[in-house]
């Protein structure tokens, strides 16, 4: 009987008959958010060890597409749901989704810090990313081609950019893809003829330019002076309830702090 008691108690101390499941959430999208959800994820863990929080940055179309495939919890964006992908949600669950403002962003320009170019016009911009001006003495700097680079057309950033400061229009064919936001800005640190954009967070090794005159720093993206402004955003299928709800109501308050520290715009003033 003593010896049945000592097998039952390690069988027991091995395999805990109330052992609780570690609640997983899956969060995909924009690479743009991937610093901040990753600061996100990596806190939230700390407070709740019995939730996994796992996050891929993919670009936002990517994202809303894992969405509307049911393989995601909650889709990362840089931009609003196009009335397309919408759409598509609505055919799959006879719901349009739910949508979370979560930071506030200004879409940076990118310099080499030795290109003697501080300020561009939006007209100037889009030039330039349209084809339309080639070489950097035409804006002011040295004689040398411009190297456009820029993230494939999955990317949220991608399609913001150019709806707001292309009007629309396209792209010139003479650019460099890049697959993410770190990589962008790690070629245009190499590259003194380079110029790219991109969340106000990345890019310690590179210069942030003017436009308009207008830096993006926090203060011109909480007065909305900036030029190039949007929100960041979070969505989900149905009404969060449950370890989901719990994470998005974190994010949305105690989380703010971090879109400060990583380097973005809180929605609320006093972080």
């Amino acid at each position: 009987m003593r010896n049945f008691l000592i097998i039952l108690l390690l069988i027991m101390h091995c395999h805990p008959v109330h052992q609780q499941k570690p609640q997983i959430i899956r969060l995909k999208g924009s690479d743009t958010m991937m610093i901040l959800a990753s600061r996100w994820a990596e806190e939230y863990m700390k407070l709740h060890p019995s939730i996994s929080v796992y996050v891929e940055g993919v670009g936002t179309e990517s994202g809303i597409k894992a969405l509307i495939n049911g393989d995601v919890d909650i889709c990362l964006a840089s931009r609003p749901m196009r009335p397309a992908e919408v759409k598509l949600l609505a055919e799959r669950f006879g719901k349009i989704g739910m949508s979370f403002l979560v930071a506030k962003d200004a879409l940076s320009i990118y310099l080499h810090p030795a290109n003697p170019v501080k300020n561009l016009s939006t007209v100037q911009l889009k030039k330039i990313f349209r084809g339309e001006i080639q070489n950097w003495h035409e804006v002011g700097g040295i004689d040398a081609p411009i190297k456009i680079y820029i993230r494939p057309p999955n990317s949220g950033t991608y399609l913001y950019f150019k709806e707001h400061v292309l009007d629309g229009e396209a792209y010139t064919s003479n650019v460099q893809n890049f697959l993410t936001t770190r990589a962008l800005v790690e070629a245009i640190a190499l590259n003194s003829d380079a110029i790219g954009f991109g969340g106000v967070a990345y890019g310690p090794r590179i210069k942030h330019c003017k436009i308009n005159g207008i830096d993006a720093s926090i203060e011109n993206i909480q007065k909305d002076t900036y030029p190039i402004i949007r929100y960041l955003y979070l969505y989900t299928v149905d009404t969060p309830v449950g370890p989901i709800k719990a994470l998005i109501d974190w994010i949305l308050r105690d989380g703010q702090k971090i879109v400060t520290e990583v380097g973005y715009v809180s929605l609320w003033s006093n972080y």
